[in-house]
């Protein structure tokens, strides 16, 4: 037996039905972000390695990126974010641009990480940003975009948690307990794995950074304090504007959420199930340094990244993830010989310009069969134009859900079944 070519390890294929349900997260994604008035855009899938080495962190550009030279020898990487496309493109016109800038789009991503349950090499994400505005009302409205996200996919607060943090307000309280800013980022990588390590682990990690035991007890102080963030102005408003966006139940303070790129500056914050028995489903926050990092003038910028993975592991998990909605034909147009084959393919042709979608059997034969494949496509309506019906200038119109049928006019037959297919919609 022949040996069947497998995938690339990590890559991802699309049935119908898994591309319904891609097709119906884009849907809503592109429901809420245009709500706001946020317009769709995109970026290239390849970009110079140079892009992310200085701002993306060691760990993406190192040992995620699929990177590679093309044949001038310059350093190429497969997109792995888009965050730093953006800051990119918004530098070359940035002086054409009208701000501030509301721009989202969902599209292909690449890593090169261990594929497992909810992650694959290669992903779908969702990003918006709000480019041109410094204020934590601005950081607000992708929580709250986040949120109406999360209502328009069936996801309650009792199920789903925006967690938020400010790295201002970290670094104070880092600074208070005296921990040089020289090792901060050392630091949010310990806070980072707090979940992920046993307590003897973590403090030896601790020990190993150079924190003091007594820096090490404020650290810990700091992280269960559910209430730190109304020492932060910016965190107040943020939620105060939660608040009056209607969407405060969606979102918790949470000191151990900090992102692990290094280009975040301000406030930051991330989705999971309440329980957190999964990854992310996503992230974001407040970045005012790339688009001069770039080559652009300074410009303030917020916005987050959602997968398309986690999202559909949790829905599935708690019973949400919708039957797939595949778009068939609403009739199947048989072929009885090649005799008729033509008059088959001219009502067709006919049914489509009224707006259905038809589709004609590729080749005659036996009607039973014409039936059996229509059956188990879920087309409803079946029509033939046997030698009779062509003579009378007929066919016959086949329910295949009510088991029924009646021979009409050939005329009559696109009427026919709209006048059908209207009655069964809910008024």
């Amino acid at each position: 037996m022949k040996e069947i070519i497998q995938s690339v390890k990590g890559a991802r294929d699309f049935y119908p039905e898994d591309k319904a349900i891609h097709n119906w997260l884009y849907d809503k994604m592109r429901l809420v972000s245009t709500r706001f008035g946020y317009e769709e855009w995109d970026g290239p899938f390849l970009e110079k390695l140079e892009l992310y080495a200085a701002k993306s962190g060691e760990e993406l550009v190192k040992e995620q990126a699929f990177v590679f030279p093309d044949r001038g020898g310059e350093m190429i990487a497969l997109r792995p974010e888009l965050t730093l496309s953006l800051a990119r493109m918004v530098a070359q016109r940035q002086g054409s641009l009208t701000f501030p800038l509301r721009w989202w789009s969902f599209g292909p991503f690449w890593r090169y990480e261990k594929p497992q349950k909810g992650r694959a090499r290669e992903f779908f994400q969702w990003n918006i940003d709000l480019i041109g505005v410094n204020s934590p009302e601005a950081d607000a409205e992708l929580i709250a975009i986040v949120a109406e996200f999360l209502k328009s996919v069936d996801l309650l607060p009792s199920e789903v948690l925006i967690r938020v943090n400010d790295r201002q307000l970290m670094e104070a309280k880092l600074k208070a307990l005296g921990v040089e800013l020289t090792r901060k980022g050392e630091v949010y990588k310990l806070i980072d794995r707090r979940d992920k390590m046993s307590a003897d682990a973590w403090e030896s990690k601790a020990k190993e950074i150079g924190l003091t035991r007594q820096q090490l007890t404020g650290l810990e102080k700091l992280l269960a304090d559910g209430e730190g963030w109304r020492e932060s102005e910016n965190l107040t408003r943020v939620f105060s504007a939660l608040e009056a966006m209607g969407v405060r139940d969606y979102v918790v303070f949470d000191p151990h959420i900090l992102r692990g790129l290094d280009y975040y500056t301000g406030t930051v914050f991330e989705a999971f199930d309440v329980e957190k028995k999964y990854r992310a489903i996503l992230g974001g926050g407040r970045y005012d340094n790339l688009v001069a990092d770039v080559g652009g003038e300074p410009l303030p910028g917020v916005g987050f990244a959602m997968g398309d993975m986690v999202l559909q592991v949790v829905l599935d998990a708690l019973g949400k993830l919708p039957q797939p909605n595949l778009s068939k034909a609403d009739v199947l147009v048989t072929v009885f010989d090649a005799e008729h084959a033509v008059l088959s393919m001219q009502l067709a042709a006919q049914l489509r310009a009224s707006g259905l979608r038809a589709a004609v059997y590729p080749e005659s034969g036996k009607l039973a069969k014409q039936f059996k494949y229509a059956d188990r496509l879920g087309v409803k309506f079946v029509v033939v134009i046997g030698p009779d019906e062509a003579e009378k200038g007929q066919a016959t119109l086949k329910d295949l859900a009510a088991g029924s049928q009646m021979t009409i006019p050939l005329g009559a037959v696109t009427g026919q079944i709209l006048h059908q297919l209207v009655d069964e919609k809910p008024s």
